[in-house]
């Protein structure tokens, strides 16, 4: 992971210490656990608390010749226990350490990532409400449909957001089971009530089974939930990147003083967050397939999966975290054209009420067939003009004597209502925030 899309808080999980000081508290939470059942001396237990230590390089060292990680982690503690470190890992095995400390870290991870989803919750709510009411063209298949409010788009990713939040709980509870279950998962060297009091003291629950790894149809479901995450980031990026073109900039990134947008054009002001959230959800994504290619493991165990989790788990969850906060800060400081937002609305002169006028023909006794006829000639009146202005829609319908036979000018006037558009504004908000 390179430092420029990382933060400390989440990188500081995955680091060589931190995993080896996970898998020194599981050790020594099962010989605490063994001891009050009596399987080994209480003293072992009192010496892995007090004594229990390692030396990252010396582990290192030690793996170059054994080729075993958890070995050589093992042989560097027992340089440190002294001789009751002969009753550390008793009835263990290799995955009991690995899956469990893996469990520790997706779930370490999970609470900072649930920090971010809620900063860009309560971003998004703030402008939401701050431009609840502020009249912008709502588009369909890129092209102009019928008038929404700044808020309402905010508001709709807010609710995407939120049930990410939801997502991501229920991610973090299936990936925090602990095993500690011995060779395939028989507990056949190891009391199962030593597994219950190690998930328990380190806030999971036990594995019901764990055919000597925890099954990775949990992990599958963690990476999905962060690539759904990502998503919406990539939604949300993608429709600034789309207000910020020239063409349009209804609303654009903070450019800072002094900020520099192009090393060749000094005039530019690019989106250049918003592009590098979009390559950052890939990366997040792509961490999703080899979680769901790790399910099918042979028989009760193989180890396909793991170089892949050494990759996934710290990149997946440093990029969404970076990502996450980038995104909120975007939201946060994001400028919006309130002005150029109503411009670009009336662009089509008037266009965006054909529905309505559509709708009172029918009332007025037409039929929807002809209504619509009726409406789309006029409206291609204006398409095909390259000098449209904003009462041109208005215009033509009530030049239309087939229109007006129907309509009198002032219904038709009074179809051109802005805030017409808005009147349940107030119900989508209160089903969104509550209020």
């Amino acid at each position: 992971m390179i430092p420029r899309y990382a933060r400390p808080e989440m990188t500081a999980i995955w680091t060589p210490k931190a995993r080896y000081g996970v898998w020194l508290e599981i050790e020594t939470l099962a010989a605490e656990a063994m001891a009050e059942l009596d399987i080994i001396p209480k003293e072992a237990a009192i010496a892995a608390r007090e004594r229990g230590d390692f030396d990252v390089d010396r582990v290192d060292e030690i793996e170059r010749e054994v080729k075993h990680d958890v070995i050589a982690f093992l042989t560097s503690v027992a340089e440190h226990v002294g001789e009751e470190a002969r009753f550390l890992h008793k009835g263990m095995t290799s995955s009991d350490v690995l899956d469990t400390c893996l469990a520790v870290q997706l779930k370490q991870a999970s609470d900072i990532l649930l920090g971010g989803v809620d900063r860009v919750l309560a971003a998004l709510e703030k402008r939401a409400i701050e431009h609840k009411m502020t009249p912008t063209i709502g588009r369909s298949h890129g092209i102009h449909a019928e008038p929404t409010t700044f808020g309402l788009k905010l508001a709709g990713f807010h609710a995407q957001m939120q049930r990410n939040r939801e997502r991501l709980e229920v991610a973090k509870k299936e990936i925090s089971t602990c095993a500690i279950s011995g060779a395939v998962g028989t507990f056949a060297n190891i009391d199962p009530r030593i597994e219950e009091m190690v998930a328990e003291r380190l806030g999971m629950v036990a594995e019901p089974v764990s055919t000597q790894v925890i099954p990775r149809d949990r992990h599958a479901a963690f990476f999905s939930a962060l690539g759904v995450i990502a998503s919406t980031i990539e939604n949300i990026a993608t429709e600034i990147r789309h207000l910020q073109r020239t063409e349009v900039l209804e609303a654009e990134e903070f450019f800072s003083a002094g900020q520099k947008g192009s090393s060749a054009m000094p005039h530019k002001r690019n989106p250049v967050l918003t592009e590098n959230l979009t390559g950052l959800a890939r990366l997040v994504r792509s961490s999703v397939v080899p979680a769901l290619e790790n399910v099918a493991l042979w028989h009760e165990r193989d180890i396909s999966h793991s170089s892949v989790e050494r990759g996934i788990g710290p990149d997946a969850t440093i990029h969404l975290d970076f990502a996450l906060h980038r995104l909120a800060g975007v939201i946060e400081n994001l400028v919006i054209y309130p002005d150029n937002m109503l411009a670009n609305l009336n662009r089509l002169g008037g266009l965006h009420n054909s529905q309505r006028v559509l709708l009172a023909l029918v009332e007025a006794g037409t039929s929807r067939e002809d209504a619509y006829r009726l409406v789309q000639r006029n409206a291609m009146r204006v398409w095909d003009n390259p000098n449209r202005t904003e009462g041109d829609f208005m215009n033509y319908l009530k030049g239309d004597e087939e229109v007006s036979s129907k309509l009198s000018d002032e219904k038709i006037e009074s179809l051109f209502d802005l805030g017409y558009h808005f009147k349940n504004v107030d119900h989508v908000f209160k089903r969104v925030f509550g209020k």
